[in-house]
């Protein structure tokens, strides 16, 4: 019996397994599919610092949640090939604001803001849960939250915290290893398969970590692809 993408459809394809853990096949036509979902006009809907200040529901949401300067932005627009569409900062914890972008008629990016930053004071950090816990809670249309780990140091205590968060909001998380061109082969694979053991333990976690690269492209095509199965 082979594995399945999510929708049910079959897997046909290997990708190389230094992008997909456990090492997982897509056919070609999810491929081509996330390559046409993602070259598709996308644009900047709205921006939200606070809880109100959501807009209205509409397309099937992918929320991107990370520690500050995870790499999330750069992530956004290595999926999307546009190099400015989310702005990256040089000050990791400046971005508060929950930024929607509609890719088409098919998905909506919503890049939510980073975490984990030991200047942000613990003020802050409550403005935080609270907006983002707000979001998660109340969106139906979001079908998955991105969970990045960068792939030079792997899970961090606020990357689990985040994770019970999204648990708690019985929201499905799949983890995405960000930079992975910065390390070998073999740290890649075990920060993959640490990750993918603490996801085992949540039964809302989407069992697959990928694992990427924005300066090389390492992993993209495989993400659109899985995305793909989620948008309208």
């Amino acid at each position: 019996m082979g594995d399945h993408a999510p929708g049910g459809r079959r897997l046909s394809q290997p990708v190389p397994t230094a992008e997909l853990f456990p090492p997982r096949e897509i056919e070609p036509e999810l491929i081509e599919a996330g390559r046409l979902l993602f070259a598709q006009d996308c644009r900047f809907v709205a921006g939200a610092a606070e809880a109100d200040a959501l807009p209205r529901e509409g397309l099937p949401e992918v929320a991107f949640l990370g520690r500050s300067n995870v790499g999330k932005s750069s992530l956004v627009n290595a999926l999307t090939g546009r190099r400015t569409l989310a702005r990256t900062s040089n000050t990791p914890g400046r971005t508060r604001q929950i930024n929607f972008f509609a890719l088409g008629g098919g998905l909506m990016l919503v890049d939510l803001p980073g975490y984990g930053y030991a200047a942000v004071s613990q003020a802050e950090t409550r403005r935080w849960r609270q907006t983002v816990g707000f979001y998660l809670a109340r969106r139906s249309v979001l079908r998955r939250a991105l969970l990045l780990i960068d792939a030079r140091h792997g899970l961090k205590d606020s990357d689990r915290l985040a994770l019970d968060l999204l648990a708690d909001n019985a929201v499905s998380a799949m983890a995405v290893l960000t930079k992975a061109d910065k390390v070998d082969a073999a740290q890649c694979d075990a920060q993959a398969a640490a990750v993918g053991a603490v996801l085992a333990r949540h039964p809302s976690a989407y069992p697959l970590v990928v694992a990427t690269s924005a300066e090389t492209g390492h992993g993209i095509p495989a993400l659109r692809a899985l995305l793909a199965a989620l948008a309208s």
